[in-house]
């Protein structure tokens, strides 16, 4: 809920611009009435998981999606490393380390060698010039992501994994619902893989979605969620327990049928936020390609402290003093945290990855987010950004001195 204030940053005294927090997102759900109901039949037949709602929700995505199969399983993170292993993947494997740890995951439980490369300064998605610098004989695939759902350049990269014999994998994790070139992304490379968890814009509680062309890749997915076997306890292969359970499929099916109307809603508050941000120095935002869609899983701002006059992480604690949330995605990049310091490229070798770990936030959007919460959010960051010299003086005093001891610290905070 938004609040009057008095123009000045709440971390200098002023009054927060939302009463209570504002959250980096909330998921947009049907009504609950609905969501009972099926829940109540689900519970009356019995049949919990490998029913008919899984089977309706995987037709439904594959038709939305314009694929000849969407596999449904328990989330994105394990979907990713099936399409991995059914693919029969060895050596390298090329991806972004602007991503979220789950893409690089499912390399390590396989087995693959992660090649960590640069990303575009524009678009924050993978470079396919950067890309194609990295291929080796070892190497079997290329993992790009949607980076909060905004299309990678698909095109240049499926020519170039074509070129070189490598499968392409797309991480569309926030991207059910986003367009490359007017059309749904999903189809592109081996598989595409999407989240269904409640931060992302179609929401099934918890699950994942496999996108493929593919039927003989389809089957062996199919295989894979259900221990490796097709019904008959005979196992071709060593899956595991990935299965969407009925209530997912069912609340899926439900989120499904109001997605676009969801995302325009949600993209009329993308709009509204650069829209007002537009003027503000040192604020930049994530360029989509002229035909594309992103899903915006995530509105994320570059903010470069040398005409902002703040870094990104004074920025993020001012607005916390606010009421907002925010989220420092991704920060750290992958290829800097601890479980894939063997895997590390040298120090340099990723600029525009590191700038963007180091000054990328988030801040807080929804589908049913109020247009007055966008402004004040805006307001915030335009109020910080006028009385940044102030304010960073005042998070300075507010840092534990060198004996540990914090020096003084404004009422206000």
């Amino acid at each position: 809920m938004t609040a009057p204030q008095d123009g000045k940053p709440a971390v200098l005294g002023g009054t927060p611009r939302i009463t209570g927090n504002l959250p980096i997102t909330r998921p947009t759900l049907p009504g609950g009435a609905e969501v009972a109901s099926d829940v109540a039949e689900i519970i009356a037949g019995g049949q919990l998981t490998n029913g008919e709602r899984v089977a309706a929700f995987e037709e439904r995505a594959a038709a939305y999606l314009g694929v000849e199969h969407a596999v449904a399983v328990s989330s994105c993170s394990i979907g990713l490393l099936l399409v991995a292993r059914c693919l029969g993947l060895e050596g390298e494997v090329i991806l972004p380390s602007y991503t979220f740890c789950a893409t690089a995951h499912a390399l390590l439980w396989n087995g693959l060698v992660p090649v960590f490369v640069d990303c575009r300064a524009d678009t924050w998605n993978i470079d396919p010039a950067r890309a194609a610098a990295a291929i080796t004989p070892r190497t079997s695939a290329i993992f790009a992501v949607h980076v909060f759902g905004n299309p990678c350049a698909l095109d240049e990269l499926t020519a170039l994994a074509r070129r070189h014999g490598l499968a392409l994998v797309v991480d569309a994790a926030h991207a059910f619902g986003s367009r490359y070139a007017g059309r749904p992304v999903g189809g592109w490379g081996a598989a595409e893989v999407f989240s269904l968890s409640p931060t992302k814009v179609l929401v099934a509680g918890e699950g994942g979605l496999i996108g493929t062309r593919d039927p003989r890749l389809a089957e062996r997915l199919r295989m894979a969620r259900n221990y490796g076997h097709a019904g008959d306890y005979d196992c071709r292969l060593c899956g595991v327990n990935a299965r969407m359970t009925e209530m997912n499929a069912a609340l899926g099916l439900r989120c499904l049928a109001a997605l676009e109307e969801n995302l325009e809603r949600r993209l009329h508050r993308v709009w509204e936020y650069v829209a007002r941000l537009g003027g503000l120095p040192g604020v930049s935002v994530q360029r989509v390609r002229p035909g594309d869609r992103s899903t915006y899983k995530d509105f994320t701002i570059r903010v470069d402290e040398r005409a902002f006059g703040l870094d990104r992480d004074d920025l993020a604690q001012a607005l916390a003093a606010e009421g907002i949330a925010t989220k420092k995605y991704y920060h750290p990049a992958v290829h800097d945290q601890q479980a894939y310091r063997a895997f590390r490229p040298p120090a340099g070798r990723l600029p525009v990855t590191s700038d963007l770990a180091r000054r990328a936030l988030s801040l807080p959007l929804y589908s049913h987010m109020p247009p007055a919460e966008v402004a004040a959010v805006v307001e915030a960051v335009a109020a910080i950004q006028r009385y940044a010299g102030d304010v960073a003086g005042t998070l300075q005093s507010a840092r534990p001195n060198r004996k540990g001891v914090a020096l003084n610290v404004p009422a206000a905070m």
